[in-house]
């Protein structure tokens, strides 16, 4: 008689104890169990491979289970993987913000870490507000844009748009001032709704030239340059939200290097690992640091997390910049680009496609419905699934569809990615 029990499958095992993030657990597909990552694609458990063209939610830069990433991390691993970051501090933490301050504005002078892209932004917001506290000024509201996506927690989400995703918290939420992205034609009005606001606005937080969670809305550095600089002469204090532009995203290592002003606190997570370990960073100014810079402990910036500047997240970020410094790395960067910018010729013609767009290697496009754009429109559950079926991961936004890809991608990967997606479009054409 053959006793054997069948084991359940990961994907039993998986729907038994776990939650996915923005996911309705009770409608949802199967989750794809994966069981290894190497280059652009992933692997599951059955075999099949698929391009993750999304970089897992934008944050693989170089490609999965990279080996000079993996070896760094072990390296440190042996030698030290945790220690607290309050009145200590180790080589790799230091060295990260040596290098990393030396390629960002250079009004940018002190590194506080944390754990996320959320968790960058409380800090950011965190020390506006006490800076103003800390100077005994009672300037205590917020502007941010429109559409904005800063992240999950409170405070993050306070500063976000007022979405279907925020609506049960509203009444939690503290007061922000929300505003159109600047353009040619409203900068004239949007100077004069913050000049009316300005002794009471402690800061605004902005994500630079693309607002990613939104359905990958652009718009041109020049007018937020000029919406800048009208800021800074009112001393309004500007956070620039660069978890997901920064590291080459745009084109360029971040965002900031298309902008004629600086901003006075950096926000970064997502690439900052290559996609290897959480970690979030908020860089400020030393105007902003030495409003905390007292003999007085109550101006001290209580915060602090468990894991503020671990050693692996550190090193692992070490590896990463360095591999993204890297001429053929920065190439890569260029190429993507290129091929995007000549693809979307080929998108703006078709009748499925309206606004297609482009900044660096982030490539978006809107998929006609006639009824605009939505992150619930049904039509992204079915896009999503067939480009599953074509073994290509793309987690269209609604009807929004986008590339992210990692940079080792291959032009040849690229065109494979780009010859679906117009076998996509077309049946829904026929």
């Amino acid at each position: 008689m053959n006793t054997t029990i069948q084991q359940p499958s990961l994907t039993q095992r998986d729907k038994a104890v776990n939650w996915h993030p923005y996911t309705q657990m009770k409608t949802a597909d199967n989750a794809i169990p994966i069981v290894k990552g190497e280059g652009i694609y992933l692997f599951d458990n059955e075999g099949k491979k698929y391009m993750d063209v999304v970089s897992s939610w934008w944050v693989t830069l170089h490609g999965h289970s990279h080996p000079y990433i993996a070896q760094r991390i072990f390296e440190q691993l042996t030698t030290l993987e945790q220690v607290i970051f309050a009145g200590f501090t180790h080589e790799p933490a230091i060295q990260l913000s040596e290098n990393l301050l030396q390629l960002l504005p250079v009004n940018q002078k002190k590194v506080f870490y944390s754990d996320n892209g959320s968790t960058a932004v409380e800090v950011a917001l965190k020390m506006c507000i006490q800076y103003a506290h800390n100077q005994e000024n009672k300037k205590t509201k917020i502007l941010a844009f429109k559409n904005a996506y800063h992240g999950d927690t409170f405070g993050a989400m306070s500063v976000s748009g007022k979405s279907f995703w925020t609506k049960p918290f509203e009444s939690m939420l503290f007061e922000v001032i929300f505003i159109d992205t600047p353009n040619a034609g409203n900068l004239n009005d949007l100077q004069s709704q913050i000049r009316e606001l300005a002794d009471e606005v402690a800061c605004f937080i902005y994500e630079p030239l693309v607002q990613g969670a939104a359905g990958m809305l652009m718009y041109d550095p020049e007018d937020l340059s000029n919406l800048m600089k009208y800021c800074r002469e009112l001393g309004i204090l500007m956070i620039q939200d660069e978890v997901f532009t920064g590291f080459g995203r745009t084109g360029k290592l971040f965002a900031a290097n298309y902008l004629t002003e600086q901003p006075d606190i950096m926000c970064f997570s997502k690439g900052l690992t290559g996609g290897t370990i959480p970690m979030g960073i908020t860089t400020c100014s030393n105007e902003i640091y030495n409003a905390f810079w007292s003999d007085d402990k109550h101006k001290t910036l209580f915060h602090g997390h468990s894991f503020t500047a671990n050693p692996l997240a550190c090193t692992a970020s070490l590896a990463s910049m360095e591999l993204l410094l890297k001429e053929n790395t920065q190439m890569n960067i260029n190429r993507i680009t290129q091929q995007h910018s000549e693809f979307i010729k080929s998108l703006i013609v078709h009748p499925q496609v309206e606004n297609a767009r482009q900044v660096g290697t982030i490539l978006a496009f809107d998929f006609k419905t006639g009824h605009g754009t939505s992150y619930f429109n049904e039509i992204g559950k079915k896009l999503y699934n067939d480009f599953l079926q074509r073994g290509i991961i793309m987690r269209p936004l609604g009807n929004v569809i986008y590339l992210v890809p990692p940079y080792c991608i291959t032009s040849e990967e690229l065109d494979f990615v780009y010859q679906n997606i117009m076998e996509v479009l077309d049946q829904f054409n026929e």
